[in-house]
């Protein structure tokens, strides 16, 4: 192996160990003295109760493991938002699984929580997932109520998702494991079956402080929203149970005896695994984001048996298109080739930039995909599309526009995976955040911004120096390079996947290796529902 190898090597292995030192931090919640807490009240935390209701040997992919990752500082942060979500399998039935951190903040609701909660049921939604919740909450972090509590795509809207999943024939089965109040009652409550755990599980709209502020009644807690009460007297829960454990095997016998959904039909051959080991992207994968290097290769370990049937090899070469399998599913790979290539014109082309010829070549091909029914897979590494008169007159923006276009409308799922960059309008094409994919996730070594952090800062360096200027003040050239330093450091850490997994821009930043798995299990969920919309792409931009 060369010494570019084992440099690479090194260096995506020390951002691996980051992530892991992150992601095991995060797993910890509220922190070791809080698990302890809940241990003593007989409760078992977030994770244990997903590790325990989910089937043996089986694969748990979260989602939004970093949300909230360096977000409310000065409330002392809010650990993967106070909620643990992904897909699970239990009774061998893929599931959407969200329950509660009570080690965060007792498990209320920062304005992160709500988002990544209607994630989670946008994801169980659109694949048709039934939905377990895991109810341990205090409710709304009143000092962040203004951004949490009355617009669209706050708190309430999951209990709309609630109704609607239910009326679109969505299980959903809610356990009540500890608190659960005011709006957020109607959550569990509003899902197919209710369960809760004898004395550690409530359920009220006003617990006894509010009560006895509001009409003067005093009343305990357990009296007011015990099992017992909602058990027995009110019949707004279902079952009650001794303890976790004894509910969450409850929920694996509902699981045991769900009826098969309809599929898809998106096609699977035997898994294979890829001619060249994953463990080596390490080293084929630049460690510095500048350098070139060939897109096919690192297909080449990510596909089965690294067969990739490349669409229209010699045209538009800066986007590799092409069919593959990834364990076993079918797919239509659009990737961003970084290496320079040269047209049959004699023209030379940058990696990572999409030209007219690579944008028209992708919308043909992505809707060749949609008409076969093969799910898309893009692997962004994307500077942007080609500026300048040369790229402009011969209609850049109209050949974009079609690949957009094309992306935007299709009807298969789609899935993105962010290499590296993920600049400006790249970002949209290759199928962003933006443009629904099923699942998005980065490896740690991505960057996502409007433009690359040296072109950025260059650029508001200019914008404030002019700004100072015609303010009347003098601009030496130390403290033009101590502002190029602050915009450029704070640029950059707006770049890092950590940034954007914080804010659930991507559902997560991943292992390299994980990749295949990712895919796989994202296919593999897409495949409950059904394709019942027909592709149009509307007015084409010829």
């Amino acid at each position: 192996m060369d010494i570019e190898f084992n440099k690479n090597e090194d260096q995506n292995k020390q951002l691996l160990f980051q992530l892991k030192k992150k992601l095991d931090t995060v797993k910890l919640g509220g922190g070791k003295s809080r698990i302890e807490k809940e241990h003593e009240k007989g409760k078992l935390t977030a994770r244990e109760r997903i590790d325990y209701l989910t089937d043996a040997d089986s694969h748990f992919l979260e989602i939004g493991a970093l949300a909230a990752d360096g977000m409310y500082a000065e409330e002392g942060g809010c650990p993967s938002a106070g909620v643990v979500t992904g897909i699970g399998y239990v009774k061998g039935r893929m599931c959407m699984i969200v329950a509660n951190d009570a080690t965060v903040k007792a498990g209320a609701w920062f304005p992160m929580t709500a988002k990544k909660n209607l994630r989670a049921q946008e994801i169980a939604m659109e694949n048709r997932l039934p939905v377990i919740y895991l109810v341990d909450s205090a409710g709304v972090f009143l000092p962040k109520q203004n951004e949490i509590f009355p617009d669209k795509e706050h708190f309430g809207r999951q209990f709309r998702n609630n109704a609607k999943m239910s009326a679109m024939g969505i299980v959903q089965v809610a356990a009540i494991m500890g608190s659960c109040v005011a709006g957020g009652a109607y959550l569990p409550i509003m899902s197919d079956e209710a369960l809760i755990v004898d004395k550690t599980g409530s359920i009220f709209l006003a617990g006894s402080y509010l009560v006895r502020a509001a009409i003067g009644e005093n009343v305990d807690n357990e009296t007011l929203g015990g099992a017992t009460t909602h058990c027995e007297i009110s019949g707004v829960t279902d079952n009650k149970y001794e303890t976790d454990q004894d509910c969450l095997d409850a929920i694996r016998n509902i699981f045991d005896k769900i009826g098969q959904s309809e599929k898809a039909g998106f096609d699977r051959s035997e898994p294979k695994l890829p001619k060249l080991k994953p463990e080596d992207i390490y080293g084929t994968f630049p460690s510095d984001r500048v350098k070139p290097y060939d897109m096919l290769e690192i297909i080449k370990h990510l596909v089965d048996e690294g067969d990739f049937d490349e669409y229209k090899k010699d045209y538009g070469k800066t986007l590799l298109c092409g069919t593959a399998r990834i364990d076993g599913w079918a797919v239509g790979i659009i990737a961003n080739q970084r290496k320079i290539v040269k047209t049959k014109k004699g023209e030379m082309q940058m990696g990572g930039v999409i030209y007219s010829d690579s944008a028209d070549k992708a919308a043909r091909f992505i809707m060749n995909c949609n008409q076969r029914k093969i799910p898309l897979v893009f692997l962004q590494d994307v500077s942007g599309f080609m500026v300048g008169s040369k790229a402009e007159h011969g209609g850049i923006i109209k050949d974009g526009a079609k690949m957009v276009n094309a992306m935007a409308n299709s009807v298969v799922p789609k899935f993105t995976i962010i290499l590296g960059n993920s600049y400006g309008a790249g970002n949209y094409a290759m199928c962003g955040k933006a443009y629904d994919p099923r699942l998005i996730y980065s490896w740690p070594t991505a960057q996502m911004a409007v433009m690359s952090g040296a072109s950025a800062a260059k650029t508001l360096l200019q914008i404030k120096v002019a700004s100072l200027k015609k303010a009347g003040k003098e601009i030496t050239p130390e403290d033009e390079a101590q502002l190029l330093k602050e915009i450029t450091d704070k640029y950059n850490e707006e770049l890092s996947p950590y940034y954007a997994a914080a804010r659930l821009w991507v559902d997560g930043v991943i292992d390299p290796v994980e990749t295949r798995k990712v895919i796989s299990m994202g296919i593999e969920a897409a495949n409950h529902s059904p394709i019942t919309e027909k592709f149009n792409v509307g007015v084409i931009q010829t």
